[in-house]
């Protein structure tokens, strides 16, 4: 029977689970949301290392400047890479910077790994491929470009999708940019329209090593379980490993869990040991010798008042952290509090529906209006999918409405001349407070692609500082400031229009987009 408990912690499920009604656990201020660390790691910052961007200029001059600076290692993950100008401009940075480093004496120390995902990047005939194949000819032992290719995309499906079509299957979502020590997490692609006119968020977390690390060996894990990209255009996968789409399908899923859970874990656990090593060090029975010693070289770094969670979902591994963590929240808003949350698609899940339309904290809901949505004006079947997401809003509206819920959920449309809209996240607003403490920051769009399709990653921000609570409370403001809200009037426009053969397709295909 004992041996039986000591194999306990072996035959644990490789996803925990919350048990417990977590936030009353630790009811005051932003420690409430402590319960997080008992899935992912928990990184404890200052403020100060913490930057809220807000446009899209902002966010392509600090890639420039950051790829620039960058001495040991540039880690990218995104949907794909673009083919224009400025998306020249960021990989002639890399391979400035890629130059220097093979000129410094001894070997050279940069490493540059870029982590797209195949079908996007590998569309049309110019592509993220061929705007990376130069760097792999150029810096072979530097440079690494994996493309991460779904395994439900496979066999007779595979064969018959088009291109384009085939991206509703499954894609790496993550949109995470590190260099050296510095990351930012993001919702938005290396694209030039990311770069000048569509609308997303953007942090900057500095000088933060643990961070920067568990995003390299996140990335790492999954470059590990992708196609890997050859100087002449083909693809193979790293020696030994199964096949995402020619392999046992069950077999390359448990070999992706395990190994994006290791770095989960191992993190986990080293930022236990951390905090318990900080915590015990900063008790009144330590040693004074000691903590004179570190001050004296400088290494004493100032109290966290700042938390990162990093929230992990990859359902076709079976890991789906972030959504635990969403609906934990989503419950667990107390009467009063304020949710803003954002999504460039609005297409919630049936159980975050439930959740905003069954729980007691105000939501102020901001979508995309069909004049901002990406796909308006496209071309084909893609032209129709902005009306789609209409259709989608009106029932949901309706449901508010028929609940008599208009005071408490209210949604707000995003409007711009000139721009689209692709902004991501959620803002919490405690009760009796008009600061935010709490923001969720990165790729997911909380529709049901986000939840059981893609790969995606964002990060919980905690903070308790007044300073950065009011750069998320702009930040929220500056975006909700595009915005007017919807009504019953709101629908009955003329560009409202929804054609019946939207309406009838919607039900089949909501959730592949």
């Amino acid at each position: 029977r004992s041996s039986w408990l000591l194999l306990a912690p072996l035959l644990t499920p490789p996803v925990p689970v919350v048990t417990a009604p977590p936030c009353s656990l630790c009811p005051e201020g932003a420690h409430r949301f402590q319960w997080i660390r008992n899935l992912v790691p928990e990184f404890g910052i200052s403020s100060s290392h913490v930057k809220v961007l807000s446009s899209p200029a902002e966010f392509y001059e600090l890639l420039k400047v950051q790829i620039k600076a960058a001495k040991q290692r540039v880690v990218m993950a995104s949907l794909y890479l673009g083919t224009g100008l400025l998306e020249q401009e960021l990989v002639y940075c890399l391979e400035e910077t890629l130059e220097k480093s093979l000129q410094a004496k001894g070997s050279p120390d940069l490493k540059v790994s870029i982590l797209l995902d195949y079908t996007r990047g590998s569309r049309g005939r110019k592509n993220s491929r061929t705007m990376l194949i130069p760097l792999l000819q150029r810096f072979p032992e530097q440079v690494r470009v994996s493309l991460f290719h779904t395994p439900n995309l496979r066999g007779l499906l595979r064969l018959l999708i088009p291109e384009r079509f085939n991206e509703t299957i499954g894609l790496q979502h993550i949109k995470v940019y590190l260099f050296d020590d510095n990351v930012i997490v993001s919702g938005a692609n290396l694209s030039h329209l990311y770069f000048t006119n569509r609308q997303d968020r953007y942090v900057l977390l500095q000088d933060s090593p643990e961070i920067a690390d568990f995003f390299t060996e996140l990335v790492d894990a999954i470059g590990d379980v992708s196609l890997q990209l050859q100087q002449d255009d083909t693809v193979k996968m790293m020696e030994g490993m199964v096949h995402p789409y020619q392999g046992d399908k069950v077999a390359y899923c448990e070999i992706a869990n395990r190994r994006v859970m290791e770095v989960i874990n191992s993190a986990r656990t080293r930022q236990e040991r951390l905090h318990a090593k900080t915590f015990h060090s900063s008790q009144p029975g330590s040693s004074l010798l000691s903590q004179q010693g570190s001050q004296a070289s400088g290494n004493l770094k100032p109290e966290p008042d700042t938390w990162i969670y990093p929230l992990i979902q990859m359902k076709p591994f079976g890991i789906q952290i972030d959504e635990m963590v969403t609906e934990t929240l989503l419950t667990e808003a107390e009467r009063d509090a304020r949710i803003y949350l954002t999504t460039g698609y609005f297409n919630l899940t049936q159980a975050y529906m439930d959740l905003i339309l069954g729980t007691r904290a105000e939501y102020r809901i901001l979508l995309a209006s069909p004049e901002v949505n990406g796909f308006f004006g496209a071309k084909g079947v893609a032209g129709a999918i902005p009306a789609a997401y209409v259709y989608i809003e009106h029932q949901f509206y309706s449901e508010v409405c028929y609940l008599q819920q208009q005071e408490r959920v209210q949604l707000q449309e995003y409007s711009r001349a000139g721009w689209t809209f692709h902004a991501k996240g959620l803002w919490l607003y405690l009760a009796g407070s008009d600061l935010p403490c709490l923001t969720l920051i990165g790729s997911p769009n909380f529709g049901y692609r986000s939840v059981h399709r893609d790969l995606e990653a964002q990060v919980a921000i905690v903070t308790e500082n007044k300073a950065l609570q009011q750069q998320l409370h702009q930040e929220q403001e500056q975006l909700y400031l595009c915005s007017g809200v919807v009504s019953t009037s709101t629908f009955e426009q003329p560009n409202r229009y929804v054609k019946l053969w939207v309406k009838l397709v919607v039900p089949l295909i909501k959730n592949f987009f």
